[in-house]
């Protein structure tokens, strides 16, 4: 994986030490090697710094073609590249690298803006095309690749992350709306700053004169309920063609001219993934496992999956300590806030794994998102489910998802009152999906701590009316199933801007360590969207379609067990281990700092009161104290880290 900038400008200001500046700060994502190219004109400038994997002797970037007047900066990789190299020189194409990031140029002058339709991985990129005049980006499928882009006065400045547009010059403004909408979980193409937006997943960027026009080029299409009651596929056939699938997801991505490692929770999906490709690997693979102390810890099952399939096996050690030490990096390669150190401990684990020399690891990431895998979409699937069972069988089931979930209920199942506007939810898609709703009681819990004036400034039920605006997007959802209603929701919103970055590629980039996610391959979640929802939930089970297609590599321990979400110990609030607790204490500095006084969203005066009022942790309760905690504390760290303006 690589970092890039890209601008077209309507006067040539930025120079090479401006690029420098720039490609600086995102030097982690690309340690191994920089490239800049400027037009003639010097209204056109490509800068790009390289994570050499695949093609590392020569796979300088800038790209170019021979003979071409295109250009091409590239983040990612691509899969099954070797086919599409060999067939492209059948069509008389002649390439300059063995980087697979070359196929991207030539297919673009075989087939035009369709081009990204033929690329399959984790991506982002940009094309000048000198002919046209244009600058076109492409994102891949899920926004795996982070890519952002600024239109200030004339000038679009495309860069894989927002702090390197703030390196070029870029003023830092907070953005009020989109505020709102990080909070609820629904936001989309905004990024948290004015001006600054993001190229939806899935789509392509067109630059010229200025101006950005955006469109998709892939969705990931869900079948109509009636469809999938339809379907008389039998079980051996659907399991045996996940199984194939998803084994020819992770053969493409262990390829590399590298080692390839593997994160390993004492989860299912890491477990899976890990099973799958040992039994494909020619050697042990090194699998890494975070470690915490007491009920949160996991390593001990992930030790006996690792012994089971064949694999080393390592672990990181995480204590408070190591949480609040690395809080306020993590938040400044997260550009967001975080309401759980998990984003911390994955932080830390990128960086023990690239200190053991290795740059690529496979990861469980998307398949939650592509099976259902949360307790959410099972308590949409007992409540709204098309196969709705007797009301008492069913609260019964109900009541035992809640209790199954103790650690995780306070972010999984807060109580108290959703914000108005989700009602508008309901009257459009005929429910509420349990996970909106949820984090709208959280946000709504917080509201008595906010500013009056954001508050009035942006409506607390804006982001569900700005969510329901895209008629488009609407009709898409229609006449789903409510679990396939829910995940198609979160894969626009919290895929990308929540789990694909704090838990993935910010986290992994920011130690230059290239994190690969199979499960989010396309023809993986395409085979996954169009199965019946009973093969994704089954009784109590979630994801019953991998348990029964990997099971052979799986222990009966992780066979039999349910989810419980990566979740790092909580903040302890309560008055006597305060000072004891490392990251409640940074956490706790940071709320009370000048900082946080600068944020233009949370009262300080309510906010210091609340926090002195904490005298045990409502996390026990089953509040949500020390997510809010870490919330606000984000907060004043991104304030005084990037400096944005109210």
């Amino acid at each position: 994986m690589c970092g890039f900038i890209a601008a077209q400008l309507r006067d040539p200001w930025l120079t090479p030490k401006h690029l420098h500046q720039g490609l600086d700060s995102i030097v982690h994502r690309g340690p191994d090697g920089a490239g800049k190219w400027f037009s003639k004109d010097r209204k056109t400038v490509l800068g790009h710094v390289r994570l050499s994997i695949i093609g590392v002797n020569n796979g300088e970037q800038p790209l170019g073609t021979s003979g071409s007047k295109l250009k091409a900066v590239v983040n990612g990789e691509f899969y099954g590249y070797q086919d599409i190299r060999a067939k492209l020189k059948r069509s008389g194409a002649k390439f300059q690298t063995e980087s697979d990031s070359e196929i991207a140029l030539h297919l673009y002058q075989q087939y035009g803006l369709s081009f990204p339709r033929h690329l399959k991985g984790e991506f982002a990129l940009v094309i000048a095309d000198q002919s046209s005049g244009d600058l076109i980006a492409a994102r891949d499928r899920f926004g795996i690749k982070p890519l952002f882009y600024a239109r200030i006065n004339g000038d679009i400045i495309f860069a894989s992350e927002i702090k390197a547009l703030f390196a070029l010059g870029i003023d830092a403004r907070w953005d009020h709306s989109a505020m709102m909408s990080e909070l609820t979980g629904l936001r989309r193409t905004k990024s948290l700053f004015q001006n600054i937006h993001q190229v939806p997943p899935g789509s392509i960027a067109i630059a010229k004169n200025g101006e950005v026009r955006v469109f998709p080029y892939w969705k990931n299409a869900y079948a109509t309920a009636s469809e999938l009651e339809g379907d008389d596929r039998s079980e051996q056939d659907l399991v045996r063609g996940f199984r194939e699938t998803l084994d020819q997801a992770i053969a493409d991505r262990l390829v590399a001219d590298v080692e390839v490692g593997c994160y390993l929770s004492g989860g299912l999906d890491s477990s899976a993934v890990l099973g799958l490709a040992q039994a494909q690997a020619s050697k042990p693979i090194r699998a890494f496992t975070i470690a915490f102390d007491g009920a949160f810890d996991e390593s001990q099952i992930a030790e006996r999956t690792a012994r089971h399939v064949g694999s080393s096996y390592d672990t990181v050690r995480v204590r408070p300590q190591d949480l609040a030490d690395a809080f306020e990096q993590t938040i400044w390669h997260c550009e967001k806030p975080i309401f759980n150190a998990n984003s911390v401990a994955k932080f830390l684990l990128s960086r023990k794994v690239r200190e053991a020399g290795i740059k690529v690891v496979l990861t469980g990431e998307g398949a939650d998102e592509v099976l259902a895998g949360y307790p959410m979409e099972r308590l949409d699937n007992l409540k709204f489910g098309r196969h709705l069972r007797a009301q008492a069988e069913r609260d019964a089931a109900i009541d035992r998802l809640l209790e199954e979930n103790e650690l995780s209920k306070p972010i999984m199942f807060p109580e108290g009152s959703p914000l108005p506007g989700t009602e508008r939810l309901t009257d459009a898609l005929g429910f509420c999906p349990t996970w909106i709703r949820n984090l709208s009681i959280i946000v709504n819990s917080l509201t008595g701590l906010m500013d009056d004036a954001f508050k009035s400034q942006e409506t607390l039920g804006a982001p569900y009316a700005a969510l329901l605006s895209d008629p488009f997007f609407v009709a898409e959802l229609s006449g789903r199933d409510p679990v396939n209603v829910s995940l198609r929701l979160w894969q626009e919103t919290m895929l990308p801007n929540f789990i694909l970055t704090v838990l993935s590629d910010r986290m992994e980039m920011a130690h230059s360590v290239e994190g690969r996610v199979p499960f989010l391959d396309d023809k993986v979640a395409s085979f996954a969207a169009g199965l019946p929802v009973h093969y994704k939930i089954r009784e109590r089970t979630e994801k019953y379609i991998l348990r029964e297609a990997a099971k052979d590599v799986l222990t009966s321990e992780l066979y039999e067990r349910h989810k419980h979400p990566f979740i790092a110990p909580p903040a302890d609030l309560t008055g006597e281990n305060r000072r004891a607790d490392p990251l409640a204490e940074v956490c706790q500095e940071l709320v009370r700092s000048k900082a946080f006084e600068d944020q233009p969203f949370f009262d300080v005066k309510k906010t210091i009161a609340w926090l002195d009022n904490v005298s045990k942790p409502r996390w026990q309760e089953g509040g949500p104290a020390s997510p809010d905690l870490l919330r606000l504390a984000s907060l004043a760290s991104m304030q005084s880290q990037f400096n944005p303006l109210a």
